[in-house]
């Protein structure tokens, strides 16, 4: 099966990201295309679902996978594709939207710490802790000498996780301006998808610059070897998802799991 060099799209530690230079329709090296793509990545989710399983009956290591993007970049695709056939028992997703009343009343990172994996789990977060460094920037709702010392924050929580046994893995889903205003348009124009759309997120296009900027930050500062950010090129949804199933299937396989022994003398049981 060909392998995708996704070594490419990890933001090595300490370099400063420019993602004017990452081209968000980029294939790589991969020449197969789109339906070359997608067997690729059945494949790889047939795999995915094993090794899946293996995880949870092991009950050793904890995953938590970060989705981040701009509004249509393809986050709840890639749950959708990604994940598909995983057993639920096993992988949860946490969404986290503006924070509620009682959530405002405890530190930032008090919400996301109780949504962290426990052993054989597989959590997504579907936005997460980086929106306190994206969006209440952005909006100005935190003065800069607040946000700007939650880099260090969240470096150290992430460093906290993979600590105490918890792989992560961080994916920035990046589109470009053009490939935006042709989702949302389909979203305006296709009635099963209209409830997807919000006025709100044509306010948010026109910061798109400050998002960039935002994002350069926020990768720069929080990618480290033991939590990764990859910029995925997200213009082509089949690459998106190969790619980042390439990855998950890499870092598990990685992680040399085996099944619990059984209980001793079965071979001998007879169900009567």
């Amino acid at each position: 099966m060909t392998h995708i060099d996704t070594d490419r799209y990890r933001v090595k530690p300490g370099k400063k990201l420019n993602l004017s230079s990452w081209n968000p329709s980029d294939t790589g090296e991969f020449e197969g295309g789109k339906k070359e793509g997608e067997k690729l990545t059945a494949q790889l989710n047939t795999e995915l679902e094993a090794l899946q399983e293996l995880l949870y009956a092991e009950a050793k290591h904890k995953i938590l996978i970060v989705l981040q993007a701009m509004d249509t970049g393809g986050k709840d695709g890639v749950i959708r594709h990604v994940f598909e056939g995983v057993n639920p028992q096993g992988v949860k997703v946490a969404s986290f939207k503006a924070p509620t009343p009682e959530e405002l009343a405890h530190d930032y990172l008090w919400r996301i710490h109780k949504r962290v994996p426990g052993k054989g789990e597989i959590v997504i977060f579907n936005r997460s802790h980086y929106e306190d460094v994206l969006v209440v920037r952005v909006h100005n709702l935190a003065p800069p000498e607040v946000w700007g010392r939650r880099y260090a924050h969240i470096a150290a929580f992430e460093k906290l996780l993979a600590d105490e046994g918890t792989t992560l893995l961080k994916f920035f889903l990046h589109i470009d301006l053009d490939e935006q205003k042709e989702r949302l348009q389909a979203r305006l124009d296709e009635p099963e998808k209209r409830w997807k759309f919000s006025t709100g997120d044509l306010a948010e296009r026109k910061l798109w610059a400050d998002y960039m900027a935002a994002y350069e930050d926020a990768l720069s500062k929080t990618s480290t070897k033991a939590a990764p950010w990859y910029v995925v090129s997200a213009n082509r949804k089949w690459f998106r998802n190969l790619v980042i199933s390439q990855v998950i299937v890499d870092t598990l396989r990685g992680l040399d799991m085996h099944f619990p022994q059984p209980e001793g003398g079965l071979d001998e049981l007879v169900i009567e």
